[in-house]
């Protein structure tokens, strides 16, 4: 009689309910990672955008003295860790490229982004 007496009044989890809860935070990761490194991707494709507008003035401020496009490309902020930038400049017109790396290759459809002398950004649904 004292042993099922003492055994009633211990107090704990059973291997059932660690496992429900294991399942449990197992589904709310599955969820919550892929949602928050979209977030993630969104945000620095956003950056991208504001640095290809940035270097697009760039552009034209450079076009006021000299004779064509083609100023250097100087990327200030810590998107170039995330996106490579090149020029393709003439007389008259210019395209700037950004070209996602380093996660944001996984960007669908918005892996390229570019921007030229009119501040058009393609793809514009991105």
């Amino acid at each position: 009689m004292e042993i099922k007496r003492q055994l009633s009044n211990q107090r704990g989890f059973t291997l059932i309910e660690l496992m429900i809860v294991v399942v449990i935070v197992g589904i709310l990761a599955a969820i919550a990672i892929p949602a928050y490194q979209n977030y993630v991707r969104e945000a620095r494709r956003a950056e991208a955008k504001s640095e290809l507008l940035r270097l697009a003035q760039v552009q034209t401020k450079w076009r006021i003295t000299n004779i064509s496009y083609a100023a250097p490309l100087d990327v200030v902020t810590d998107v170039a860790k995330y996106y490579d930038f090149a020029l393709n400049g003439s007389v008259t017109t210019f395209t700037i490229t950004a070209t996602g790396k380093n996660g944001q290759q996984n960007d669908s459809g918005c892996t390229l982004l570019t921007v030229n002398q009119t501040a058009a950004i393609t793809p514009a649904d991105c």
